[in-house]
């Protein structure tokens, strides 16, 4: 604004001094020589500068004319004697016009300079605040979520309801003697609403609520971390009551000593200022922190002692009874078709975090969209639990005759032991489309959640997974590379019975496999606490594990190679097939049903409900889960997510 304002003032002291103007009448140098010897000029005033002749005629005409410059010296001669006053003016300029091409320089520079110092100070002024901590303070717009916007863990509300009844009326907690907790640590799998129970407290407490990542306290520059830590519970103080809101402290609050990097190292000191801070705290200030992290196992012990982080709350997968009421959440200002029965699509997806089903809803009106309709129908729900649990369809990817034969007995093979055998969890689909990574898939969905998981399921497990590989090699009499993921998971899991759950005669009761993370440095020079004869022995114990189940596999589709044969054509004509048309083409191919009276259990996603039969009798749910063996369990101590919902070959 100050330059535009300086080049105004300049244009309109300047401009008018550089434009001319005049009233007199423009004439041509001819003309005006002609009126000179014709007697008709009475002065005239030459200007030297550039020639123009200014003056005034007989009749009192003022006129200007343009003559030669230098003047001729014979014309102004010939004008003397015709009796023209003649006078010659030097060239005139004001101070401002003259001055006025410095003045633009000199504004050019100095705005440079203005520029220069603005940036530099700018520079001065981001290292100088370097320290400050980035913490977004909600205060002027409290937080508006309240526990009416999260959905279920009624447990967990009740527990952390009493920082929300601290905030609100301290007094009734000095009055007794009692001190709230300086921090809580909400602690659970991702995706389960840490972040929204902490945003949730702020609302109903209606106090200031500070939320900050781990993250942001690491910097390139050394103790710009703790100093943010210091900024960020001076202005906790500032605000109290308050509530700060650390999220992933995992990222900061590792734990010290581990190996890498020596006392000096950024991270620690940061844990050390909030350890110090968290000690100073006054429980009479009324600021309270929380804390959000899926690997507790990872921190720090004192940060977790009591007078820090006192209080630990478990926030796990939501169960059946939590599940609809988090679906009914993320179904407001949806278009819900009436067919849509939200009760069964919460039985058929435990397992599921609040994020997956808000994905889950998300992928089925997305879905509903592609396919023009203007409601959210049980079949796009359908599709949108495929989508998620198996990948999108590859329409682009054909496969050739022997190719798409060779997926459907390797199919085949998974949907038939499934059926068969009593352990393992039903089948909901067959598809020999290539989904995702896969050529094709067998899903499975377990009749109701589980918890533990004998060993007689965990063996069935085992042996469907043989299933696709043992196919092939009794129809075709060799192997392919279609088996490579079954083989991983399972080589996986018997690991995991050998070393970790004791499920090993010859090597007892005994547990190797709850090691330290590489990246503590605890483990990184010693990572196996056993030695090699046991590890031998784990090696053959794996080893007679899969060749007992890979026998079994053997042995179960010989006996049943009809059904194999009849699953393999099913699927060849129709690409895609349910759980209800394996049970039936095993049963007509067996001669008689496989399961005595009734129909193995067979899970159902769709518009209609069924309540399923096992061996005769009724069960109570349908569910649908992921299996435990695809990820390494977690080591917090929550409960080890379900089944396997879904296997690709």
């Amino acid at each position: 604004m100050w330059t535009v304002l300086i080049v105004v003032i300049l244009a309109v002291l300047v401009l008018p001094s550089l434009i001319p103007h005049t009233n007199a009448k423009s004439i041509s140098y001819a003309t005006y020589m002609n009126e000179v010897r014709a007697h008709g000029v009475v002065t005239a005033t030459i200007d030297n500068g550039n020639g123009v002749i200014t003056g005034r005629l007989k009749d009192g005409t003022q006129y200007t004319t343009q003559g030669p410059n230098p003047p001729l010296a014979g014309d102004v001669k010939t004008m003397r004697n015709d009796g023209v006053s003649v006078d010659f003016s030097a060239p005139s300029s004001s101070l401002l016009a003259s001055l006025a091409p410095y003045l633009f320089i000199a504004l050019f520079f100095g705005l440079l300079l203005w520029l220069f110092g603005r940036q530099a100070r700018g520079q001065m002024s981001g290292i100088m605040s370097i320290g400050r901590s980035r913490a977004r303070l909600y205060s002027s717009e409290r937080p508006s979520t309240t526990f009416n916007d999260v959905a279920g863990y009624n447990g967990v509300k009740q527990e952390i309801s009493e920082v929300v009844d601290f905030l609100k009326t301290p007094s009734r907690f000095r009055d007794i003697g009692a001190k709230i907790p300086k921090g809580i640590l909400l602690v659970g799998p991702p995706g389960t609403g840490k972040t929204l129970l902490a945003r949730a407290v702020a609302g109903e407490a209606g106090v200031p609520f500070l939320s900050v990542t781990g993250s942001d306290f690491m910097e390139m520059f050394v103790g710009v971390g703790a100093s943010r830590v210091r900024d960020l519970f001076q202005t906790a103080r500032k605000q109290a009551p308050a509530i700060v809101f650390v999220d992933e402290i995992d990222s900061i609050g590792r734990k010290r000593g581990a190996g890498l990097g020596g006392g000096h190292d950024e991270r620690e000191q940061t844990l050390n200022q909030m350890l110090s801070e968290m000690d100073g705290f006054d429980p009479a200030e009324g600021v309270v922190m929380i804390a959000a992290t899926n690997r507790p196992d990872i921190l720090d012990p004192a940060l977790l002692r009591p007078g820090r982080f006192d209080r630990q709350i478990v926030v796990p997968l939501p169960d059946l009874d939590e599940r609809l009421p988090i679906l009914q959440v993320h179904c407001r200002g949806k278009r819900i078709g009436p067919d849509v029965d939200l009760e069964l699509i919460a039985r058929g997806t435990p397992g599921m975090s609040g994020a997956d089903l808000a994905n889950l809803v998300n992928e089925a009106a997305l879905h509903a969209v592609r396919r023009g309709s203007s409601t959210i129908a049980m079949e796009d729900f359908d599709t949108a639990r495929d989508r998620v649990l198996m990948g999108q369809r590859r329409e682009s990817l054909v496969l050739s005759d022997e190719e798409k034969e060779r997926v459907a007995y390797h199919e085949a093979g998974h949907a038939l032991l499934a059926y068969v055998l009593e352990h393992a969890d039903p089948v909901h689909k067959v598809t020999i489309l290539p989904t995702g990574m896969a050529l094709g898939a067998t899903q499975q969905l377990p009749v109701e959640e589980r918890h533990i998981h004998p060993i007689s399921h965990i063996q069935d497990a085992l042996c469907v997974r043989m299933g696709g590989r043992v196919a092939e090699l009794l129809v075709y009499g060799d192997l392919s590379t279609g088996a490579a993921n079954d083989l991983v998971g399972n080589t996986e899991l018997a690991r995991k019975m050998v070393r970790e759950w004791g499920m090993s005669d010859q090597l007892g009761p005994m547990a190797w496999g709850s090691q330290g993370q590489v990246f503590l440095g605890e483990d990184l020079m010693h990572t196996r606490d056993y030695s090699e004869d046991t590890s031998r022995v784990i090696d053959d114990e794996v080893e007679r594990i899969l060749r007992e189940q890979e026998a079994r596999a053997f042995e179960v589709l010989t006996r049943h190679r009809s059904g194999l044969d009849a699953i393999a054509r099913a699927l060849l004509e129709q690409e895609t097939i349910d759980g209800d048309q394996v049970g039936r083409l095993v049963d007509e191919a067996h001669g008689r049903p496989v399961h005595g009276e009734g129909v193995k259990a067979v899970p159902h996603f769709n518009g209609h409900e069924r309540r399923p039969r096992h061996n005769g009798k009724e069960e109570e749910g349908v569910a649908v889960t992921r299996s435990p063996f695809e990820d390494q369990l977690p080591p917090s101590g929550w409960p080890a997510p379900a089944w396997p919902a879904a296997r690709s070959d």
